[in-house]
């Protein structure tokens, strides 16, 4: 619609040609450079919006994210281009290393994200352990934490319940389990002969990948599969479950109930 009373369709689409149908009462003229202007004008308006902005959603506020990593960060990365992106709304208050020289911290640093560094051996037992990684991350604001190829066992604490994620390289609970990471979940995949593997966001609770699966995505093991290739696949699968899990958390979709995530239709105002 142009103003108030004149209406513009699109009547017909052939190759990249499109013809406009204009409804206007005869004492409006309607010229064709105005209606052209106004369509532009309407797509570079679209091109701004953000989740939450159209009329009859709640509007939803950036997701503050804490990033627990042990690695190279391919997934804190991922994370951080779709931020950049706008395609996730959410911003990443802090980064924590388990260890010193990572390359996921480097990642942190380079895009300006806060990051620190929290060592296992440096507390007499996992609740102490535990207790200063959460307390860093209630410090930092941050509302989710995300495990993004961390590798220590955690406890977490009754008020973080149904606020802490994982993602692990395979369907669930297939391949799962402490030792259970990286390239060796992918060549335990091939050796069991497997035709399908794929990803799990779960929730974090006090074991090795056995908290209620929020969600999982699945690709296809290829006869020629090599560990890397396999590993490959299955990343480009968690590169779409995080972030998707991650706006499932913030609209309140999720509901746990026991061992199962029940998802939910999002509220509309």
């Amino acid at each position: 619609m142009i103003g108030e009373q004149v209406i513009v369709t699109v009547v017909d689409i052939r190759g990249d040609k499109v013809r406009l149908g204009v409804q206007a009462p005869k004492s409006i003229s309607v010229h064709r450079h105005e209606v052209y202007e106004a369509i532009q004008a309407e797509n570079r308006s679209a091109a701004t919006l953000q989740p939450g902005d159209l009329t009859g959603t709640n509007p939803v506020r950036p997701a503050s994210l804490a990033v627990l990593v042990s690695g190279g960060g391919t997934t804190l990365q991922n994370l951080l281009d779709r931020i950049a992106a706008k395609s996730l709304n959410a911003r990443v208050n802090l980064v924590i290393g388990s260890r010193p020289g990572l390359i996921g911290i480097e990642r942190a640093a380079r895009a300006s994200v806060p990051n620190t560094i929290v060592e296992r051996a440096a507390f007499a037992d996992i609740d102490a352990y535990s207790d200063e990684i959460f307390a860093r991350v209630e410090h930092s604001g941050a509302e989710l934490v995300l495990l993004g190829g961390w590798l220590s066992l955690i406890k977490v604490p009754e008020h973080w319940e149904g606020r802490v994620m994982n993602i692990h390289p395979s369907l669930l609970p297939c391949f799962g389990g402490k030792g259970m990471y990286g390239q060796k979940v992918h060549e335990a995949v091939l050796a069991a002969g497997c035709k399908v593997s794929g990803c799990t966001v779960h929730f974090v609770d006090n074991g090795y990948d056995t908290g209620p699966i929020i969600l999982q995505r699945p690709c296809p093991v290829l006869p020629d599969d090599t560990a890397k290739t396999l590993a490959a696949r299955v990343f480009e699968q968690e590169c779409i479950a995080y972030p998707e899990a991650i706006r499932l958390f913030q609209r309140g979709q999720l509901r746990v109930e026991g061992r199962r995530v029940h998802v939910d239709a999002p509220n509309r105002a």
